[in-house]
């Protein structure tokens, strides 16, 4: 297991990844929820009196999303309640002086560490160690701490290469949910273990499947993956119409795969047993899946398929939850998701919601993340958790 901040010594200057990747809407990136949580890390390490600098990427080159971190660090100062300072230098001269500045309890955002070519480079955790980044930043500090889990699935520089030369513990968020995203394989359950999976990345959902079927009793499927089985079952729907390009290229990819799992699993895989649509009038409507010819583009799972899944989550031991089952920023197509998470809040169940969609139908739609176990900010890092495959940052950590 790898350490905490519960044993990071006192008095330490620290190195801190975070991931506040973010939308970014006219030049200006947008406030989440990944800023909340990683505030408390650092507001944690600030209080305890550390210097602390700030490693975060935002977008990737060549991409609109890819800009400087000074609107970041304005967010942060908001979300902490005092000042977060922003260089636009990672590790030269300037980064160097403003680091060397800090006093006990500030805080410094460096600018955005994939502005470093050697950060995305493919290489070893111990070719990363010699990078320059690391090898001009390391000396500077005496602890590095990783709270970017929904970065663990990359072997990035700023991952994997300040703990091969560094004392390296895991933050507030990457403790959480590193625990709470991997009990599916770690811990035991004595009930049902249901997992629900939707959204529009089938290819995902179904490696999923593929995984923890040891682990998981049964499966609710709705979004795109749910079509695509329901396709493979012989209904009428799981393709494209109205240039969607959702299903066919995925359905080209996975059907082997999806008719595999249905005829082993078929009896505990549920699906949609109706699918609602927009009609004519602009209203939600809904047709059962018996019989059904898709001429239009199903956007949430019909009320009996709310009820059915309903019923089997409140009488689940735990439950977790990978992608919207409809298209829930429609407030018309938002039953299915927001109903069958209103009834995982209501249980005592252990539950996880995970991606980055789902949870933001939880602060859309008012429900309280304090009735789930744990409502995750990762995606690839969930997925990969889920599955049990491993993570170069938790790796990093462990070693």
């Amino acid at each position: 297991m790898f350490g905490t901040l519960d044993d990071l010594p006192d008095d330490r200057r620290v190195l801190v990844r975070i991931d506040v990747n973010s939308p970014v809407e006219d030049g200006a990136v947008q406030d989440n929820k990944r800023f909340a949580r990683h505030a408390e890390t650092l507001a944690e390490l600030a209080d305890a009196g550390h210097p602390v600098a700030v490693l975060a990427h935002q977008g990737r080159p060549g991409r609109p999303t890819f800009v400087g971190l000074e609107g970041h660090a304005e967010i942060l100062s908001d979300h902490l309640g005092r000042e977060v300072r922003y260089v636009p230098d990672t590790y030269g001269e300037r980064a160097l002086e403003a680091i060397r500045g800090l006093d006990a309890g500030e805080i410094l955002l460096l600018e955005n560490v994939r502005m470093v070519d050697e950060e995305l480079a493919d290489r070893t955790p111990e070719a990363h160690a010699e990078s320059a980044l690391v090898e001009t930043l390391a000396p500077e500090f005496d602890a590095y701490v990783n709270d970017a889990y929904s970065t663990a699935h990359r072997a990035h520089a700023s991952i994997v290469g300040f703990p091969r030369v560094m004392d390296s513990y895991a933050g507030r968020v990457m403790e959480a949910e590193y625990e709470a995203n991997s009990a599916i394989q770690e811990r035991e359950f004595d009930g049902e273990v249901t997992m629900v999976l939707g959204g529009t990345k089938a290819d995902d959902l179904i490696y999923v499947m593929e995984r923890v079927e040891h682990k998981v009793d049964r499966f609710l499927l709705g979004g795109i993956v749910g079509e695509l089985f329901l396709r493979a079952a012989g209904h009428d729907v799981g393709y494209d119409v109205e240039d969607t390009e959702l299903f066919d290229e995925q359905w080209d990819e996975g059907e082997g795969t999806i008719r595999e799992l249905l005829e082993e699993y078929g009896d505990r895989i549920k699906l949609p047993r109706d699918l609602a649509y927009e009609d004519d009038a602009g209203e939600r409507a809904e047709v059962s899946l018996e019989g059904v010819e898709k001429e239009t583009s199903f956007l949430d799972v019909g009320s009996e398929t709310v009820a059915e899944y309903e019923s089997l989550v409140e009488e689940s031991e735990a439950t977790f939850v990978k992608g919207a089952l409809g298209v829930f920023e429609d407030e018309r197509f938002a039953e299915g998701t927001v109903d069958v998470l209103e009834a995982i809040a209501e249980t005592d169940a252990f539950s996880v919601v995970g991606g980055g969609d789902t949870a933001r139908a939880i602060d859309l739609y008012g429900l309280e993340e304090e009735d789930f176990s744990h409502v995750s900010i990762a995606g690839g890092a969930y997925v990969r958790a889920l599955t049990g495959e491993s993570l170069p940052a938790i790796e990093a950590l462990e070693r």
